[in-house]
């Protein structure tokens, strides 16, 4: 498989666009995109998540030792980091989020079967420091798969997402989401909140579809996308992820894998699909593209390559009748 391919530093690639792309909505542009983002930092000992089944909780209460080596293999999805996830150019970034069971604090953390190291508010604070620095980069946070949140939990941290990002956010209501509108209000971030609770605030989007195949091969993964893209796209922002998925019968049957090895030993596959790829309002077309292992898994600069086939498109247009 060809992992030469290099995604080292696409940190300021929205910028770099052509001109000719600047009034085409974030919507129909090709974008990069991290599945299970935060997944780099899963606390190994921390406990299981509430969604996990009772069967599933006596398993690993028996069998910890056993269990806990293989969730990390197969819960792991990526190994950069939050600043590096963006240095090599996601600008989309799907985001977790629970209340640790019995915790005594408000504090949130990420997860994927477990939770992670590092707590929700610091890692915000530093995709905010780092558009600080990078003024014409807009990101998507996607938060969602909400876990043990009270009302009173989820309005505590849309204050403080408020109070992190502040003129920073784009409101839901804007009318106009293209790069040169967005850069004249300075607008960096594009927040989606998947819970009732988003409706009361005017600078949170609603959830972005996410287009999931759950599969463990390539082949599963390209059937399911194009029979997703046979229906047509959605409407406005929508991901199509090229995560494979493993289900346990399948770890079970595989002792020696993890979802590292085979999302490389897939990736051949993925690559010459994802080539043939374009964005843009058609009925087939793609936008957010979110995979598993940045950086590992050369993607990145495959997506943003994926733009250049609007521009004949938009001189077309331009052209006088």
């Amino acid at each position: 498989m060809d992992l030469t391919e290099s995604d080292s530093d696409y940190g300021n690639w929205m910028s770099a666009l052509s001109e000719e792309l600047w009034d085409i909505p974030l919507s129909n542009l090709a974008i990069p995109g991290s599945h299970d983002t935060m997944s780099y930092c899963l606390d190994i000992t921390s406990p299981l998540v509430r969604s996990e089944s009772d069967a599933f909780r006596i398993l690993d209460g028996l069998f910890y030792c056993f269990t806990r080596p293989v969730i990390y293999r197969w819960a792991t999805t990526q190994e950069k980091d939050i600043v590096e996830q963006l240095q090599a150019g996601i600008r989309y970034f799907d985001l977790r989020i629970a209340h640790k069971p019995n915790d005594k604090s408000d504090e949130l953390y990420f997860t994927h079967v477990i939770y992670t190291h590092v707590t929700v508010l610091d890692t915000l604070q530093k995709i905010a420091s780092w558009l600080d620095s990078h003024p014409k980069e807009i990101v998507i946070l996607a938060c969602r798969n909400f876990q043990g949140l009270s009302e009173k939990l989820h309005e505590a941290f849309i204050y403080s997402l408020r109070r992190t990002f502040a003129s920073k956010l784009c409101p839901h209501t804007e009318a106009v989401v293209t790069l040169r509108h967005l850069w004249s209000l300075r607008y960096q971030v594009v927040l989606s909140y998947d819970d009732q609770t988003a409706a009361r605030h005017n600078e949170l989007w609603p959830a972005i579809p996410y287009l999931w195949a759950n599969k463990p091969t390539a082949e599963g993964l390209i059937d399911y996308l194009e029979w997703q893209k046979s229906e047509g796209r959605p409407d406005g922002f929508f991901v199509a992820g090229l995560n494979l998925t493993a289900g346990r019968c399948f770890i079970a049957s595989h002792p020696h894998e993890s979802l590292r090895s085979l999302s490389v030993e897939n990736w051949d596959g993925v690559r010459q699909w994802l080539k043939e790829q374009r964005p843009g309002p058609g009925h087939s077309c793609l936008n957010i593209i979110a995979g598993d292992f940045v950086g590992l898994i050369p993607f990145c600069h495959l997506i943003i390559a994926l733009n250049k086939k609007l521009i004949p498109a938009v001189t077309e247009t331009e052209r006088p009748g």
